[in-house]
């Protein structure tokens, strides 16, 4: 498998390039703010969303200003719903550092994302960047109803399959299928190779988000943090979704009732976790996965050879065999 490094190589000189102006585009006269963005700057993650910004771009035409553009209004959404996000949850950590909440309080935390939002705005509307706009803010809404769907679902736990594609499908495929509409738009590439673009970008999510799903019931935490930890959310993913599916009515009951009441309990959080392996709901799940990634493979077909395309690829394979 591919590490993310070699897979940039075609774009390295506009991932690099792209930095400064990120953080320009974020820059503020008020000190405190400009800590902050300095902050989040530093704590970047994979950058997988640059990536696809930039990838996309390439295989459609000649990276521009508009690209670095849609590059940074992607990042700066993202950056925003993941600031609330954090606040949302009271959650104290994000890769690895402190959340913004955690630092500075829900207070700072809510206006650092409102702001973040109000230079997405304000860097479409000066460039008329109307299009991109356009993308971006339909994976927001998308993101958005995806988490209160979910929300709202996980009070009677009553997801089926096609509700929990509908979540994932809306809550993380969306912003990742934005990346790539983004990147062939920001090129002046066609209404169908934006929306094939899309819907790469789609099945690529989809596949990202399952992977993540089967972290959840590695043994040992092998991919770098605790496992059960959906479980203990009361978060339905698709191996416990399978595993429900398929199992006897008094195991059904116990596995419901340990996700809706005793979530916190370890021992008998290992017990479902146990069961669902005995499914045969993580060998489906992984059929799944496979399924998406050869569907986003099918659609990369249709371009001809060259470096972006090679990079997408590398991609598709990075996404189902990364180890966190």
């Amino acid at each position: 498998m591919q590490n993310l490094k070699a897979i940039q190589a075609p774009i390295h000189s506009e991932m690099k390039a792209f930095e400064p102006k990120f953080r320009d585009f974020m820059a503020s006269k008020v000190a405190l703010l400009d800590r902050i963005t300095y902050y989040i700057v530093k704590r970047k993650g994979k950058q997988l969303r640059p990536m696809l910004v930039f990838l996309s771009a390439k295989l459609h035409g000649t990276i521009d200003e508009s690209s670095y553009r849609g590059a940074a209004l992607v990042e700066l959404m993202h950056t925003a719903t993941l600031v609330h996000d954090d606040v949302v949850d009271d959650s104290n950590m994000r890769r690895g550092f402190f959340s913004l909440n955690a630092l500075w309080k829900n207070k700072i935390a809510v206006l650092v994302g409102d702001y973040l939002l109000s230079r997405v705005l304000l860097l479409s509307v000066e460039h008329k960047e109307h299009q991109l706009l356009e993308l971006i803010s339909t994976a927001v809404r998308e993101m958005s109803e995806g988490e209160l769907l979910q929300i709202e679902k996980a009070r009677r736990l009553d997801i089926d399959e096609a509700v929990y594609f509908d979540i994932i499908k809306k809550k993380t495929a969306s912003l990742i299928a934005s990346c790539c509409a983004v990147g062939a738009a920001s090129v002046k590439a066609t209404a169908e190779s934006i929306e094939n673009m899309r819907l790469f970008g789609e099945y690529l999510g989809i596949a990202f988000q399952i992977k993540d799903d089967l972290f959840d019931f590695q043994k040992s935490g092998k991919a770098g943090k605790p496992t059960g930890i959906d479980i203990k959310e009361q978060k339905m993913t698709l191996p416990l979704i399978y595993a429900l599916r398929n199992a006897e009515k008094s195991n059904k009951k116990f596995m419901i009732k340990v996700v809706k009441r005793y979530n916190h309990d370890r021992k008998k959080v290992e017990e479902v976790m146990s069961m669902v392996r005995h499914s045969g709901g993580i060998e489906y799940a992984e059929q799944q996965m496979l399924h998406y990634q050869a569907q986003a493979l099918k659609i990369l077909d249709q371009y001809p050879e060259g470096e972006a395309k090679k990079a997408l690829v590398a991609l598709t394979e990075y996404v189902i065999s990364r180890s966190k």
